[in-house]
């Protein structure tokens, strides 16, 4: 009650006309401070996890909720929440950062991979959804196939210690480099052939994928969450049931043995971005939501 108290202080002090929250906590208290002032309120929600019956009673506060893409956005609805009252609206790619004319040349003479070898990179935090497993598991029979690849897994989390020691216990070492941490990811991604997502679980709405569209680099991802809203199977890239290793495997392959038909559909993908995935679209359209409630306040 007592922090409540205080936001509504603050948020009368300082004038505020509206209130978007992000997460659980910082909703019901913003959310609540908000309405007993009589001001909008927007939600947004990042993840596909399913909603409770009781976690939905903090959506039913807001005014409009914004979703990170629509697979997100009908989990929202059936929580009970009026379609007019959910929009869905996409991260944005900053195109300052993320574009054609990025080199990843750089990156490569580092881990050693210039010369034209085919590069595979799995860019995500390192944890169980992310489908590492299956990425390691794919790898190997890609390697039958194109035995001078080379993998990069880029990125650290709570998994990084395990999937390491699988490299070493699949004698993966000398093809698989996992970078850890990294802050030049427009490099990373303008680096690869191939993008892969594999996640096996809980993938709302990527931001790897539309970045790796932005630098021109095709993509390979499973069809969990939000990924098929943003790769155009055979299209963009190629999308694949999730845990099937198989399957990712052949889809790698088909981009790096038709390098034409990889760079069409890495054309493609930064046509999409441009189109209506850049951060300034993202805003527009976050503005115009606040344009609404703001107008009908």
């Amino acid at each position: 009650m007592r922090a409540l108290l205080r936001l509504r202080r603050l948020m009368r002090a300082r004038g505020v006309a509206l209130v978007h929250t992000h997460s659980s906590a910082d909703s019901w208290l913003g959310a609540l401070a908000a309405r007993s002032l009589g001001l909008p309120v927007v939600r947004s929600r990042h993840v596909s996890i399913p909603i409770s019956r009781r976690g939905a009673l903090v959506y039913r506060l807001a005014h409009r909720v914004v979703t990170s893409g629509e697979a997100v956005r009908a989990i929202v609805i059936g929580a009970g929440i009026p379609a007019a009252r959910v929009a869905s609206i996409p991260a944005g790619v900053d195109t300052r950062r993320f574009h054609a004319g990025v080199s990843g040349r750089a990156v490569r003479e580092e881990f050693g991979l210039a010369g034209g070898r085919p590069v595979v990179g799995l860019v995500a935090n390192v944890r169980g959804s992310k489908g590492h497993n299956v990425f390691l598991e794919a790898a190997r029979t890609v390697l039958r196939d194109v035995p001078d690849a080379r993998f990069l897994i880029v990125g650290d989390g709570v998994g990084f210690d395990e999937v390491r020691r699988r490299v070493r216990d699949a004698g993966l070492e000398p093809h698989v480099i996992m970078t850890g941490f990294r802050r030049d990811v427009p490099e990373v991604m303008a680096a690869l052939d191939v993008l892969v997502l594999p996640s096996v679980k809980s993938e709302a709405a990527s931001q790897v994928i539309p970045q790796a569209f932005a630098v021109g680099t095709p993509v390979v991802a499973s069809t969990v969450g939000g990924s098929p809203e943003l790769v155009r199977d055979g299209e963009t890239g190629h999308l694949v049931p999730p845990g099937d290793a198989g399957a990712l495997a052949a889809a790698i392959v088909a981009l790096l043995r038709d390098p034409a038909a990889a760079r069409a559909m890495a054309r493609s993908g930064q046509a999409m971005v441009q189109a209506r995935l850049t951060l300034d679209a993202a805003m527009e359209r976050t503005t115009a939501v606040y344009r609404a409630l703001l107008g009908s306040a």
